[in-house]
């Protein structure tokens, strides 16, 4: 996975964490490689870092002083890092999104982002920005819409989707759209070999991801990252420690899961509900 987001040294605390790394590095005649031989990872790992992407980690900043014989310096630093709240949480989901090699994702209420076709997005971004300008709206929109490019190409990653059966229900821009939205869940399903999606029936009860919306990412050459969104918020969660527990949930949540041709026949009996009674009972 390459690094190629740059930010001011001086922007917040993670830029600083990654402008000392990388003088530190070069001071000492090492290549990132170099760097990431000693520390026990990858060099593009340690360009993730040099170029804020990644949040530091307490651990490996203690090697990284090991290795300079800066004392405390990086594991001082990675502290500071750590507590920085990021306002743009979903710029650095994004970046990590287009390199990972497998996302999968846990949505209650909605169509999961990349799955929505643009009629969808469009309702769905209006009811959460009622006092935005239909310009701003109309952008977000096609930047969701691009999104989903993601997902198509040879180098498209593995996307796994658990819906809860209520984003079926919910009435997102009326019938029509619902209807065009199911089908098009279900043609995804049918066409595209490296997408599978579940649902999440009301008879399995609750789950811990009911709450929120989260993506797990994984990388061929980095640890492992959750992203956990909220109501106008969300963070990035990369202590291994709360990424192993959110895949296990993950886990249960596939299990407990309709298989994917039950849930193809359910999306398929939901969409034929709104074609016919708008409103499934």
């Amino acid at each position: 996975m390459s690094a190629t987001k740059s930010k001011d040294p001086y922007a917040n605390p993670r830029a600083f964490y990654g402008s000392e790394l990388e003088r530190l590095r070069n001071e000492a005649g090492l290549s990132q490689t170099g760097l990431g031989t000693r520390a026990f990872c990858s060099g593009s790992y340690i360009g993730q870092f040099e170029s804020a992407l990644r949040i530091p980690q307490l651990e490996l900043s203690k090697r990284f002083d090991e290795i300079f014989g800066t004392g405390e310096h990086m594991q001082r630093l990675c502290r500071l890092a750590r507590r920085f709240k990021v306002a743009h949480y979903f710029d650095d989901a994004a970046e990590l999104e287009r390199q990972a090699q497998t996302i999968s994702e846990f949505s209650s209420m909605y169509v999961l982002g990349f799955l929505q076709t643009e009629a969808y997005a469009r309702a769905a971004i209006r009811s959460g920005q009622r006092f935005t300008s239909p310009d701003v709206v109309e952008r977000l929109v096609q930047a969701r819409v691009e999104r989903a490019k993601l997902l198509e190409g040879p180098s498209a990653p593995v996307y796994w989707a658990i819906i809860h059966e209520a984003a079926l229900r919910v009435a997102v821009g009326g019938p029509e759209v619902m209807r065009e939205q199911l089908s098009h869940l279900a043609e995804v399903m049918r066409t595209m070999s490296n997408v599978v999606i579940q649902v999440m029936p009301f008879t399995a009860g609750p789950h811990r991801f009911l709450n929120t919306m989260v993506s797990l990412m994984d990388f061929s050459d980095a640890p492992p990252v959750v992203y956990d969104e909220g109501a106008d918020t969300g963070q990035l969660i990369e202590d291994p420690f709360l990424v192993a527990q959110c895949q296990r949930s993950y886990d249960l949540a596939r299990a407990n899961a309709l298989s994917p041709a039950a849930s193809m026949a359910l999306i398929e009996s939901a969409a034929k509900d709104w074609a016919t009674h708008g409103l499934h009972i």
